[in-house]
């Protein structure tokens, strides 16, 4: 494959790609909190930014949709990034995202609620999320390329589950801010000025990150080519379509899957079993933490097994865990949520699934347009897939009851499934 024939040739990850992969997860790990905290918060944010009157269900599911509207600009964000990092390098974009990122999750953190305001409240939140989306839309797979262009071939799979399992860590980060809040503080402590907190934080985490990839080196793979002069010519996207199609539908169905696990499983649960199920938000937090917990260990397990057994082979194994824990979590939550704790944590390990698919990604196109191959099929994606899919549950809760999350899981499990059948050999 021509992904892999542009990596460093060694076999073991040596002193200098271990200090890229921990510095790469850790300003992951901080972007990422930034990105996903406004989902542990949905509920006093659907009671500070909009109306009083309006019905409970009706605000978060607004609250939802503003949360999606960050997914649906993130194709702007990872495009524009892509084409200047095929072009001009990873690094000086690894750097911008986390920049972008940091400055609107201080914002969201001052802004002033629709009772001091009005309209110009939610419209304000609108417009912050939108930068993050951007924001986020060059990271993530800026991300990837940028750590899998460091190692050799056969650790491909392991480096990218580590970013991956860097950027869970932000979501556990995130519910252990959540959890701490909720705990600590009165409710009304909360809707008062405790929300504000973890936006403040986050701000202040962003630009850590941004001091921490100074210290990051221009991936070797690009180095290489900028040195034999074959970077592409005229628009690399341009190729991407000419070249690399195939590449471009098996990047957007495996990244349905991981939507699908990510958001519900992971990021919108919590507040599904508590409005759904009644579970008390102390207790629902304590079962994110141990899911995300699991998450990020699954991650790289998954990671492991990835380059020892082969992509495709792995993908299959874990889409159908995915897809039994999923049952499980919520049928038991249907039964009155009596091994909630457990089951959360063994459907979060189950979800650790997701690290593989950067490394089908990376897999899927040639050097010179990986960047923005990757980021056009993951972004379009995670766009389409991730901006439906919260205001998605909420409708299909309501109409059709409390298992509507696991059929969705389960429906994009068997995608990758599919995904994975389909490909040829281990898909390296």
């Amino acid at each position: 494959m021509p992904a892999v024939a542009a990596l460093p040739d060694r076999d073991r990850l040596d002193r200098r790609d271990v200090k890229t992969l921990l510095l790469a997860a850790l300003g992951g790990a901080l972007e990422f909190y930034d990105f996903v905290v406004f989902v542990f918060f949905a509920i006093p944010l659907s009671q500070l930014f909009f109306p009083h009157d309006t019905a409970p269900w009706l605000a978060q599911l607004q609250v939802f949709g503003i949360f999606a509207a960050g997914y649906l600009a993130r194709p702007l964000g990872g495009i524009v990034m892509a084409h200047y990092g095929d072009k001009l390098g990873r690094k000086r974009m690894f750097t911008l995202s986390v920049f972008l990122m940091a400055v609107p999750t201080l914002g969201i953190g001052l802004l002033p609620t629709h009772a001091q305001i009005g309209m110009l409240a939610p419209l304000l939140l609108l417009l912050l999320r939108v930068v993050q989306g951007i924001a986020v839309g060059g990271e993530v797979p800026g991300a990837w390329v940028f750590v899998a262009e460091h190692v050799p071939a056969r650790r491909v799979g392991f480096a990218c589950a580590s970013l991956t399992s860097g950027l869970t860590v932000g979501i556990l980060i995130g519910s252990l801010v959540a959890a701490t809040i909720n705990s600590r503080l009165a409710p009304a402590a909360v809707l008062d000025w405790g929300w504000r907190l973890p936006f403040l934080v986050g701000g202040v985490f962003g630009f850590c990150a941004v001091w921490l990839r100074r210290w990051l080196s221009e991936t070797p793979v690009f180095q290489a080519m900028h040195a034999r002069r074959e970077l592409a010519s005229g628009l690399p996207l341009r190729l991407v379509f000419e070249r690399h199609l195939p590449g471009v539908a098996l990047s957007m169905l495996v990244t349905w899957m991981l939507t699908a696990a990510i958001l519900v499983i992971i990021l919108m649960t919590p507040s599904i079993v508590q409005s759904a199920f009644h579970v008390a938000p102390a207790r629902a937090f304590l079962g994110n933490n141990l899911a995300s917990f699991a998450l990020a260990l699954g991650c790289l397990g998954y990671g492991w097994l990835a380059d020892r057994f082969g992509y495709a082979r792995t993908l299959l194994f874990g889409a159908l865990g995915l897809l039994l824990c999923s049952y499980a979590l919520y049928l038991d939550l249907q039964a009155g949520a009596g091994h909630f704790l457990a089951l959360y944590a063994l459907t979060g390990l189950a979800v650790g699934v997701v690290g593989v698919v950067p490394a089908l990604m990376v897999a899927a196109f040639s050097p010179a347009v990986r960047f923005s191959g990757l980021s056009f099929s993951y972004n379009i994606a995670y766009a389409l897939f991730g901006g439906i899919t919260p205001p998605l549950i909420g409708w299909l809760v309501k109409q059709f009851g409390v298992l509507a999350p696991a059929h969705y899981v389960a429906f994009a499990a068997v995608i990758g499934m599919i995904v994975a059948a389909g490909s040829r050999g281990d898909s390296r």
